[in-house]
């Protein structure tokens, strides 16, 4: 038996999973069936809670897609990972630092009792991100079935393209995220972020997750599309996002300097399933 408590950022739904204090060894197979919303319990992400790798760390933080796949990151993910080592008396601090497998994360208890997570750095260039491009630009573009996608592109840790739609509510983000997540030009696929700049500080976010299709709301698909904004000379460096599960608050100063996100983490209910 796996112990686990169903979370939920903003609607971003996970299984999180102490893997500190039992053995856990879970295939791709598994975490289908686990992730299935019909035959097992249903999530967007697994999160696991491991022993951290670095001496200045308090824990690593794994993620899971639905898939099965591995990711390196995930935003509203890392706030219920927070929360669930609180509740969980893991750590009594106010703030952790957790390795990732794409640098460090700092996440910090708020009195509001909201957490902010450092994000991290951006990263630009198109080998960083990955992207296939000659080199790098504030706006590249793909044609698709004869549409031209025009994108801004970020990494977050992991890979995002960010596309600026008029009406976020009539944009065929199913349709389009599949089509684009797994393009050619983004070599380990990228979530596809769709943007409706409502004015300088606040704008409407979808997301289409690769390995997750669209979610109620993705951290680093709002820290991305804030930090294309910002790049494009669209937004200012404190922005609200509207998701369809709720809203983000996303800080930027600007290249060179991390991303702040601010949003709740809510625990659902706790469990045990057999594999």
């Amino acid at each position: 038996m796996i112990n686990f408590t169903k979370m939920h950022g903003l609607g971003n739904d996970f299984v999180v999973i102490d893997a500190i204090n039992q053995s856990v060894a879970l295939t791709p197979e598994q975490i289908r069936y686990m992730s299935d919303r019909h035959f097992g319990i249903g999530f967007d992400q697994l999160l696991l809670v491991e022993k951290p790798v670095s001496k200045n760390a308090d824990f690593k933080y794994r993620i899971f897609n639905a898939d099965g796949g591995e990711v390196a990151q995930c935003g509203n993910g890392a706030r219920c990972f927070a929360r669930f080592v609180r509740d969980k008396k893991l750590s009594a601090k106010d703030e952790i630092r957790v390795d990732t497998d794409s640098g460090q994360l700092l996440l910090r208890f708020n009195e509001d009792n909201l957490i902010t997570v450092n994000m991290g750095i951006p990263k630009h260039k198109p080998a960083e991100i990955p992207l296939l491009a000659e080199q790098e630009s504030l706006i590249y573009s793909v044609v698709v079935h004869g549409i031209e996608h025009a994108f801004g592109a970020v990494s977050m840790g992991n890979p995002h393209a960010v596309i600026r739609v008029n009406d976020i509510s009539a944009t065929p983000v199913t349709d389009w995220g599949k089509l684009l997540e797994s393009h050619a030009v983004f070599p380990e696929r990228a979530n596809i972020g769709f943007m409706q700049v409502v004015d300088q500080n606040n704008i409407k976010l979808r997301v289409y997750e690769r390995g997750a299709a669209e979610t109620l709301a993705c951290g680093s698909g709002a820290c991305a599309a804030v930090v294309v904004g910002i790049e494009q000379h669209l937004l200012d460096h404190e922005v609200s996002v509207e998701l369809p599960g709720g809203e983000l608050q996303i800080s930027w100063s600007g290249r060179g300097e991390p991303v702040f996100m601010t949003g709740s983490a809510v625990s659902v209910f706790d469990g045990a399933i057999r594999l």
